[in-house]
């Protein structure tokens, strides 16, 4: 078939790799508009721009995917299939009507869980043994529309967000390149998501991010997993923003008994009081500074019988 792919992150390049490996032709990418990244704010390309100009592969960046002659030069492509990963605009009912097998979404969870911006975040957040990634027709309403495939993803006790995506990207590249396959030969149909178990995933902001060490150790452990890398959870010391990477919950039998957000520092660790066990520190980031051991941290600031994180 005729493929138009539509994403821009990083976690949509390997989808974008498979489809031009695969027996489709990528005839053009839609991909967002340049924008500033990195610490000198330069404009650069998206990852999927950048991959797809390497290519040779014509791209369009459209402002809005409703632009007049953004759905032109889509009809003129005349595409037979639009798969998308993470493109991260609105698609409106003018460009869905274009593709004569429409746009077909990978998303990283299970649907009809965790339909929205951030499933792999709450997957991690709530504490989910399992995952996946899902194939499925866009529709108007969000992430409702027909199924194609699916694939599991065991969640490991360690996971940060970052890590299950990486793996989720990977895996779910193999399994939109299945999809177009079943969809080009007219052996794979989609089928309506079920009405029951549906849940959402807003985007976790910077408020979502801050540790509450007054919960329990698996609760402060899911919030850090889940906010890495981003938002990036974050906690406070000294009345300055501390910037906290994953933790470990603590549960030896020697473990000194800390009240919530109290520290205790020894040679080779740092761990923190929550209402249930502690939770070691691993990396720490404080305002301003670079991310750093939490025991090179705590050399510098030496934290007091008095200090409490939080504070």
């Amino acid at each position: 078939m005729k493929l138009v792919f539509a994403g821009t992150p990083e976690v949509a390049v390997p989808s974008l790799r498979a489809l031009i490996d695969s027996e489709h032709e990528v005839a053009a990418v839609v991909t967002r508009p340049d924008a500033r990244s990195g610490r000198g704010r330069k404009v650069s390309a998206s990852p999927v721009g950048e991959l797809a100009e390497s290519q040779g592969i014509e791209v369009l960046k459209p402002a809005k995917a409703g632009d007049p002659e953004f759905l032109a030069r889509l009809a003129e492509i005349a595409p037979d299939c639009c798969p998308v990963v993470a493109y991260g605009a609105l698609l409106p009912q003018s460009a869905l009507d274009i593709p004569k097998h429409g746009w077909v979404n990978l998303h990283f969870s299970l649907l009809p869980a965790w339909r929205g911006a951030a499933p792999v975040q709450h997957s991690v957040l709530h504490g989910d043994d399992v995952t996946g990634a899902t194939t499925f027709r866009i529709v108007k309403e969000l992430d409702a529309g027909p199924v194609y495939g699916t694939l599991a993803e065991t969640v490991r006790p360690t996971d940060t967000s970052g890590e299950l995506l990486e793996r989720l990207s990977v895996s779910g590249a193999g399994l939109l390149v299945r999809t177009v396959d079943g969809i080009a030969s007219g052996e794979l149909s989609p089928v309506p998501q079920p009405d029951a178990d549906v849940s959402y995933a807003g985007k976790l902001t910077t408020l979502d991010a801050e540790l509450d060490f007054t919960a329990p150790a698996q609760r402060v452990d899911r919030v850090a997993r889940a906010c890495t890398p981003a938002p990036g959870a974050w906690t406070t010391f000294r009345g300055m923003r501390l910037k906290v990477g994953p933790v470990r919950p603590v549960t030896d039998a020697d473990r000194p008994e800390l009240e919530p957000g109290e520290l205790h520092v020894d040679k080779k660790r740092v761990i923190v009081g929550t209402s249930t066990h502690p939770v070691e520190l691993g990396e720490v980031q404080p305002q301003g500074k670079k991310a750093m051991a939490a025991v090179d941290w705590a050399r510098g600031v030496r934290p007091t019988e008095v200090d409490r994180l939080g504070r």
